[in-house]
């Protein structure tokens, strides 16, 4: 919020526009999505729906219309500062909807996310976990490599 509310007061001080806000956010996002798809999908062919950035857009907007609304910065920082950081939460609920579509594979109903964490396993979830102890590793280059419990002790 430092960086949005930064914008916002120079841009209502100087020019009295309501859109600092906004704009930083929007800057932000078209950053992190360059990020996102040159470093996850274009160095290890992550996906991107895994890694997608947060959404900010919503409390952003509710930010410079409260200031636009209220037309003082006090207001904005209290109320504001506390609906950009409410609003943040269900601002992503839009995006990750779409991965809660039920879907069949291999004769099991499952959400779209269940299938996405079977197919990518990142070494911090359980199942990776507990096939560890079983005694296959996966990695994100689809191939599976078998380790030998020594047994010196």
């Amino acid at each position: 919020i430092t960086f949005p509310a930064a914008v916002q007061a120079c841009l209502w001080w100087r020019y009295r526009l309501p859109i600092g806000a906004t704009m930083s956010v929007v800057a932000l996002m078209i950053g992190e999505w360059i990020n996102r798809y040159m470093n996850f999908w274009g160095w290890t062919y992550f996906p991107v729906n895994i890694c997608f950035p947060s959404n900010l857009l919503p409390g952003a907007i509710v930010l410079d219309v409260i200031l636009m609304l209220g037309n003082s910065m006090t207001l904005t920082a209290v109320v504001g500062g506390l609906a950009y950081g409410l609003l943040f939460y269900p601002g992503n609920w839009p995006v990750i909807a779409p991965l809660h579509v039920p879907v069949e594979y291999n004769g099991m109903m499952m959400t779209l996310a269940d299938l996405q964490g079977y197919h990518y396993v990142r070494t911090g979830t359980p199942e990776y976990i507990r096939m560890v102890e079983k005694g296959t590793l996966r990695t994100f280059g689809k191939d599976v490599a078998q380790y030998q419990r020594s047994s010196l002790r």
